[in-house]
């Protein structure tokens, strides 16, 4: 084991603070990367905060990882030292359930190991990006093309494949009208996928305050929830609804936006249940799904569209001192559009 400095957090209330974790030595199969960007996330809050269950104390959160290959092991064929790599929200699974060997890691029959907060196969505790250093089976190590910015590939780990596998797999595209609830981390995200696929897009939002980037982003309308026409307006109007918003909403007001086959499919994960009417799906043929994520070879599909379409995330780069205003920021949505820590900072 090795010694490494990390931002820990050590209880859900207290802030985080500069410490330090243990990484396993590198495997047969391993691939150490040194972590050279570290995306924020607001699950890392949510999980750091209790809000989807009680964790394994102290944890160190970040699951958008990008650094550059310093060590791999002797069986390793996929990635070699200096390599432009990535790590997402998993870094292991079983390999051999049905949804795995269909390339749907994270929906492992035994459980996706999770980049943090998660009991890898080996028994340990699995410890995130906030870190200088990462040890990953090499099958879970992504590519990152040369075309991607460096600073701003950490985030297509998450915010890019959570908002690139519904789209795709709920056939975006032309002729399809896409509607994206929310314009943050996700949400911009999206924006940029769904109008290079060449679909006709709308952000919708609670105000029309960020409308000028929704449209700079590639949005074709921008929509508030606090026009009180709104809902009746547009009822019918969406083939596909991606909502990316992390909070409590009205499930049946935006069932009503759906045209008949429509898909509301949920991203954000609020911790609260959700309630909706039977009748607002049965009357349009419409569903209501979720999705999370995507498996090992979609995200590298992802990150090879993004560098064919110059797609990339907007980025705030911070210094490690400054995580916990960053995440208060994240709190009060005071950031356009993510937060990527500098981790060579955690060593200053």
């Amino acid at each position: 084991m090795s010694t490494i400095p990390a931002y820990v957090a050590h209880s859900a209330t207290d802030a985080l603070t500069l410490g330090t974790i243990e990484r396993r030595e590198v495997g047969a199969n391993d691939v150490r990367i040194d972590i050279q960007w570290s995306g924020i996330c607001h699950s890392d809050i949510h999980t750091v905060r209790g809000d989807w269950g009680p964790q394994p104390y102290p944890l160190t959160v970040g699951h958008e990882i990008a650094g550059v290959v310093v060590e791999v092991g002797s069986d390793v064929t996929r990635h070699k030292v200096g390599d432009r790599v990535g790590v997402g929200c998993m870094v292991n699974s079983c390999g051999t359930c049905t949804n795995c060997e269909a390339g749907d890691e994270q929906y492992c029959l035994n459980g996706m190991v999770g980049t943090y907060g998660a009991t890898d196969r080996d028994g340990t505790v699995t410890q995130g990006g906030y870190a200088t250093e990462i040890v990953v089976v090499e099958n879970f190590v992504l590519r990152i093309p040369e075309a991607i910015p460096f600073e701003k590939a950490a985030p297509l780990l998450c915010a890019g494949i959570t908002t690139y596998s519904p789209l795709k797999h709920w056939g975006a595209g032309e002729g399809k009208k896409v509607a994206v609830v929310g314009l943050g981390g996700l949400g911009h995200m999206a924006v940029k996928f769904a109008h290079t696929m060449g679909a006709d897009v709308t952000v919708i939002s609670r105000t029309l305050s960020k409308k000028e980037d929704g449209l700079r982003l590639g949005a074709n309308h921008y929509e508030a929830t606090n026009d009180p026409e709104m809902f009746s307006r547009l009822a019918g109007s969406f083939d596909l609804i991606i909502n990316t918003v992390s909070a409590p909403f009205d499930v049946d007001a935006f069932l009503g936006l759906l045209a008949v086959n429509g898909a509301l499919v949920n991203v954000g994960a609020p911790a609260e249940p959700l309630s909706l009417r039977a009748g607002n799906l049965i009357g349009g043929r419409r569903s209501f799904a979720g999705s999370m994520i995507g498996g090992i070879a979609e995200t590298q599909e992802m990150l090879d569209y993004c560098a064919e379409h110059g797609i990339s995330p907007e980025v705030e780069v911070v210094s490690a001192d400054n995580i916990n205003e960053a995440w208060e920021r994240v709190l009060a949505s005071d950031v356009r559009y993510r937060f990527v820590i500098d981790t060579s900072t955690l060593t200053k």
